[in-house]
């Protein structure tokens, strides 16, 4: 797809972002580069960058429009009985690293996750928390 076309198909409002790459074994082979980076790119570059959309739009289709979409009811907001789903990054240090030849690269600039309430990484270190769930469009989440 062209960079023209991204540009044109982000202003329209209820796109939302996702990566279709597939889950695999971290480190493990040679993945699509938008399986490490596709928020950072979104956020670094057509946010920050060349200002395609603002932040505020960027993280609400990000976060509460695909809650919405997919009624994950208790997802997607900062409100009290959510999920503490929270992601604490610098706007003006967030970029994607990764490349076609250099695919396991994370992005710069989030330096917290916090996932169902478990702080996940530290100073852009991964704490080795596994805190995330499975979820089903009603909400429900599906236990190991």
């Amino acid at each position: 797809m062209s960079e023209d076309d991204i540009k044109r198909i982000m202003q329209y409002p209820y796109n939302m972002f996702a990566c279709d790459a597939t889950i695999r074994v971290m480190n493990v082979g040679m993945p699509h580069p938008r399986g490490y980076g596709t928020n950072a790119r979104v956020l670094g570059k057509y946010v920050r960058e060349e200002r395609v959309i603002s932040l505020e739009e960027a993280i609400r289709r990000m976060t509460s429009l695909p809650a919405l979409k997919f009624q994950l009811k208790d997802r997607g907001l900062l409100r009290e009985g959510f999920a503490a789903d929270i992601v604490v990054f610098d706007e003006k240090e967030v970029k994607d690293m990764a490349t076609f030849e250099k695919p396991h690269a994370y992005s710069k600039g989030f330096h917290f996750v916090i996932v169902n309430g478990v702080l996940t990484v530290d100073q852009g270190k991964h704490t080795g928390a596994r805190a995330g769930k499975a979820l089903l469009n009603t909400g429900t989440t599906i236990q190991k």
